[in-house]
């Protein structure tokens, strides 16, 4: 090609006839760099300390033939090409310089053009030697390389490059084994990201997968070199410690991840604040085998998380039979939603200027047969875990409405009822179809229904929660945003979806009468609220003061204990029909009637 240069071709040419090295010499010289010995043995010298693209070699010499002296330039250089010179005419020379390994054979007297057209066959034959040669050593290269990037990703984890569960395994085994034998103590902690779904769910995946990165380097920092940092699943992190004597170095340590987690992690442009749960579990106290002792520090980390995380728990024996009732319950729930075994009690909503009763929120509880009536917080979680919300929700949902709409039918025929939905069952594909089976079986009109759902159910996918909340504002159905400020969502999610009311949390009610912070946070909310035209609930009312100071902000309606406790739909009903004799103007100790009865109810 124009614009490459080639360096010429390097010959050899062996031959103990003088007058046949200069001939070849001479004539193949002018397109090819040649050197010119007179016998095998300097052939291989030379060849033992230079390299040459083609050797012409006779084969009858003295010593040493060319026949001899081929198979041993291949044993030391395979790519080596060869051609054979020889005076005898017959083919069985030909057939016998072949097999030992020649490309070529010329005999004698040759015609020069035949030796021009052989050796420039021989040379391309060469250049497919070198390139496959090339080829090969790139692929060997490549294989290595992958196969190596394979190994990697076998013991790592390709996120944040820390070890992963089966290389972590692989050396708490190593390390059991040493510790057997010597009596060292070892330490497995295990620990989970606090509220890391909302992050991931609310910021996106990139910025979620960014803060474990910043984690794992967090991490590193607080363990010695001989320590093991890995990386299992999703937010799970795993320690193996080996340089410790008990207990007071796994607090410390516990402590330290903490501490070290304590300062904000800036994701995008946002900054996030991060707890952690920690489990922990110690060799030789609390298993003597790798699987006992990572089942007990996985066990601590589930007591952590109960505990609401932000905190360190090691292993005791009683957190197996923790678990053990815990699958116990589980085989009773699923009985629970084959028989029907949940019953429907019912907090009031009430109107803050009015003080009249204009709705209710449906609260699951489970008539459990051997330990009596359970409270959401006692079976609500362990039914998310397993995908029983979602029947247990369509259950609820179907008797809240036929219970609205019997006490429509009973002369409150404007009552509005709330229904929590799980973010599982907001998810679910046929969850629109559930609703609108539910509302035309049990003839509640749809316009008092209304469904509440948290910030995360939306957040998860904002695109499919924005059809379905359409869809369902289309039939008449309201939409609150239950626990308002809890959740990671940024406020300006609330101008964007389509939805009617905020119900902020009662822990924000709690001391919006004592703390200022709290009550400019209410104010704000509320404030919030009415700029986007929105009706606001506040949860957790529970003293005149503060229901005085949620009118004075103008709050639409309260909830909470002032008003009435959660209970049964019997009672709600007699406690509906009961109407107080007072309804004063202006709250007071005595604007509320007593907790056994209701506000008076709004009907036609």
């Amino acid at each position: 090609m124009s614009g490459i240069r080639r360096s010429k071709a390097s010959l050899l040419i062996v031959d103990d006839e003088p007058e046949i090295r200069n001939i070849l010499s001479e004539f193949l010289g002018r397109s090819y760099r040649c050197v010119a010995v007179n016998s095998a043995e300097k052939a291989l010298a030379l060849l033992a300390t230079e390299r040459f693209d083609l050797i012409l070699s006779d084969i009858t010499m003295e010593r040493m033939s060319g026949l001899e002296m081929v198979p041993r330039i291949l044993n030391e250089a395979p790519q080596a090409v060869i051609i054979m010179i020889s005076g005898q005419q017959t083919i069985e020379y030909a057939i016998e310089a072949m097999r030992a390994g020649a490309f070529d054979y010329i005999t004698k007297p040759f015609d020069l053009h035949h030796v021009d057209a052989a050796v420039r066959r021989a040379l391309g034959h060469h250049q497919l030697l070198e390139a496959k040669l090339i080829y090969e050593n790139r692929l060997e290269e490549l294989v290595r390389q992958r196969t190596a990037e394979v190994e990697h990703l076998a013991y790592y984890d390709p996120l944040t490059e820390l070890p992963n569960r089966i290389l972590f395994q692989d050396r708490l085994g190593q390390a059991l084994a040493v510790a057997q034998r010597t009596g060292r103590v070892l330490g497995a902690i295990f620990l989970t990201l606090d509220q890391f779904k909302k992050i991931n769910d609310t910021l996106g995946h990139a910025p979620g997968d960014l803060l474990l990165k910043e984690v794992a380097e967090r991490l590193k920092h607080r363990v010695s070199g001989s320590d093991t940092v890995a990386r299992f699943d999703g937010d799970e992190f795993a320690l193996l410690l080996t340089q410790i004597t008990g207990t007071r170095e796994l607090v410390e340590i516990s402590r330290s991840i903490s501490e070290a987690l304590r300062p904000p992690f800036l994701l995008e442009g946002d900054e996030v604040y991060v707890t952690a749960s920690i489990g922990i579990s110690l060799f030789p106290a609390d298993g003597t085998d790798l699987g006992t002792l990572l089942k007990n520090a996985e066990a601590a980390l589930s007591r952590a998380r109960m505990q609401g995380g932000n905190n360190y728990q090691f292993y005791s024996s009683d957190m197996n039979a923790r678990a053990l009732k815990r699958l116990a319950l589980e085989s009773s729930l699923r009985r629970a939603v084959e028989n029907e075994e949940f019953v429907v009690h019912y907090q009031s909503q009430v109107d803050l200027d009015s003080k009249k009763v204009v709705g209710a929120e449906a609260l699951v509880r489970w008539q459990h047969p051997q330990l009596g009536v359970l409270a959401p917080t006692d079976f609500i979680s362990l039914a998310e875990d397993t995908g029983l919300i979602c029947p247990i929700g369509t259950w609820v949902l179907r008797a809240a409405c036929a219970q609205t709409r019997a006490w429509q039918q009973a002369g409150f025929a404007r009552l509005r009822i709330a229904v929590n939905v799980s973010p599982r069952q907001f998810q679910d594909e046929d969850f629109m179809q559930t609703v609108v089976q539910t509302l035309s079986e049990t003839g509640l009109d749809s316009h008092y229904l209304e469904l509440e759902l948290t910030e995360t159910s939306i957040m998860q996918d904002t695109e499919s929660a924005v059809k379905t909340l359409n869809g369902l504002r289309e039939i008449g159905v309201k939409i609150a945003i239950d626990d308002f400020g809890t959740g990671y969502s940024s406020l300006g999610y609330l101008k964007r979806l389509p939805i009617d009311c905020i119900k902020f949390d009662g822990s924000f009610v709690r001391g919006a009468t004592t703390d200022p912070d709290d009550a400019a946070l209410v104010m704000a909310m509320i404030t919030l609220a009415h700029n986007l035209k929105l009706r606001v609930v506040a949860e957790g009312v529970e003293t005149d003061e503060q229901a005085a100071f949620l009118r004075l902000l103008r709050c639409h309606e309260g909830q909470g204990y002032l008003f009435s406790k959660p209970i049964p739909a019997e009672v709600f009903h007699a406690a509906l029909a009961a109407e107080p004799r007072r309804k004063p103007d202006v709250l007071s100790k005595s604007a509320w009637p007593d907790r056994g009865s209701l506000p008076r109810a709004v009907n036609e």
